[in-house]
């Protein structure tokens, strides 16, 4: 073997110890680096639940979570469970069970059987409003708006949250596109017991004149005017860009005439009138 050849193929076996070692370090931190947090149901009034106390068949129970936050439990009488995490709760009816001398080492499990006591509203320009339980921890927003079959096509892209945090009234506005961007996932609230979800109408503009399609347009981000009348199909052969007037209502509630150019903005509430060429 050659020096050359030699030096080469040590090179080689440097290059896989290296790229071996470096594998094992990254597995060793991939095992050191903490879980993230699971977040736990928490029970809430109306939820059908039922504890099983292990080896103890006569203490199994099925009921429903009182509007008070209770249960009527064998043996311990009303126990408070609303509010708690599942496992809080089993904690709860199992320290109970001990500290009465029921059960030695009671061994406690709670199964939600129909979530009632945490719902969210879905309401406004989405294909089926109503109520949605919450039935896992951690549910985002787009989590119950998938739930409710989506925005309508008549749906804004800005959606409004309002309900209860820490206590405090709490209403968040959130534009739906950007939730899908990247880094975007703190855009995608979580929700909780109590939120309303409501999507509004989207904003319009409105066409007549000598359009081919005259009516209401969705009006979409940055549309100009030369879009709009695109989207309802052009003028007519009777129709000049001339004659082209925006009809725009001001902050005072009076409402302006406007001559625009082809690329200027439309706003929401214009109505943008074509009139018929002279010639």
């Amino acid at each position: 073997m050659t020096r050359d050849s030699f030096l080469s193929t040590m090179r080689r076996a440097l290059f896989v110890i290296g790229c071996v070692l470096a594998g094992l370090v990254n597995a060793q931190q991939a095992q050191q680096a903490p879980a993230p947090a699971v977040r736990e149901y928490t029970l809430g009034s109306g939820d059908g639940i039922r504890v099983t106390v292990y080896q103890n068949p006569d203490l199994t129970l099925e009921t429903r979570v009182s509007e008070q936050g209770t249960i009527s439990f064998p043996l311990l009488g009303t126990v408070q469970i609303g509010g708690l995490a599942i496992s809080a709760a089993e904690k709860r009816v199992a320290d109970g069970l001990r500290s009465g001398n029921f059960v030695k080492q009671p061994q406690v499990t709670i199964i939600v059987t129909q979530v009632r006591g945490n719902q969210v509203s879905v309401l406004g320009q989405v294909n089926r409003p109503g109520r949605y339980p919450l039935e896992v921890a951690d549910v985002r927003m787009t989590d119950v708006l998938a739930m409710a079959g989506g925005v309508a096509p008549a749906g804004a892209d800005l959606l409004t949250v309002v309900g209860t945090r820490n206590g405090q009234p709490f209403r968040a506005e959130i534009d739906l596109p950007r939730v899908f961007g990247p880094n975007a996932r703190n855009d995608d609230i979580r929700v909780v017991n109590g939120d309303v979800i409501w999507v509004d109408r989207a904003p319009t503009v409105f066409i007549y004149g000598e359009v081919q399609r005259p009516g209401a347009l969705r009006l979409e981000r940055g549309m100009t005017v030369m879009q709009a009348l695109a989207t309802g199909g052009g003028l007519t052969p009777r129709g000049t860009e001339k004659g082209i007037r925006v009809h725009r209502r001001g902050a005072d509630g009076k409402v302006q005439v406007i001559q625009p150019a082809m690329d200027d903005a439309v706003r929401d509430g214009d109505v943008v009138y074509v009139r018929e060429s002279l010639f």
